[in-house]
C-alpha cells in the first residue's frame, strides 16, 4: 500500500442534466481543472506525494468548479485551469491557502469542530 498523501485535492466533476437550476461543475470545466492539477503536480515532482482526484457532487454547484484540499479542509470555488498553478505553488507547496479563490463560508472565521 502506498503511504498516505501529504495533501489530497478533490475536484468536483459532477454532471447534472442540461438546464438544471443548480448547474454543475462538469459544464464549467471540471475535467480540465483536474487534468491541470495532475499535470502541475507531475511538473513539480510531487506526484505520489499529493494526489488530485475526481469527486462526485460536493453540493456547491453554484460556486463551481469546486475544489477541496485535505487535510486542511480548504474549499475553493470558481476554479479555472489558469488558477491551478497558483494553488499548487501557494497552497500545495507553500502551505498558504489562496484566499481570493476560497469559498465565502471559508472566510467567516474558524471552522467549527466536528460534531458541534
Amino acid at each position: 500500500m502506498a503511504p498516505p498523501f501529504q495533501r489530497h485535492v478533490f475536484v468536483c466533476t459532477n454532471r447534472r442534466p442540461d438546464g438544471h437550476p443548480k448547474g454543475c461543475c462538469a459544464t464549467k470545466g471540471a475535467e480540465e481543472v483536474r487534468a491541470a492539477f495532475k499535470s502541475e503536480m507531475e511538473k513539480r515532482g510531487i506526484k505520489g506525494q499529493m494526489r488530485a482526484n475526481a469527486a462526485g457532487c460536493i453540493d456547491t454547484c453554484a460556486m463551481g468548479v469546486s475544489v477541496v484540499i485535505y487535510p486542511e479542509g480548504i474549499w475553493y470555488g470558481g476554479v479555472k485551469t489558469e488558477d491551478v498553478p497558483t494553488i499548487v505553488d501557494e497552497h500545495l507547496l507553500g502551505g498558504k491557502p489562496v484566499e481570493r479563490l476560497m469559498m465565502p463560508f471559508m472566510k467567516k472565521g474558524p471552522k467549527p469542530e466536528p460534531g458541534k
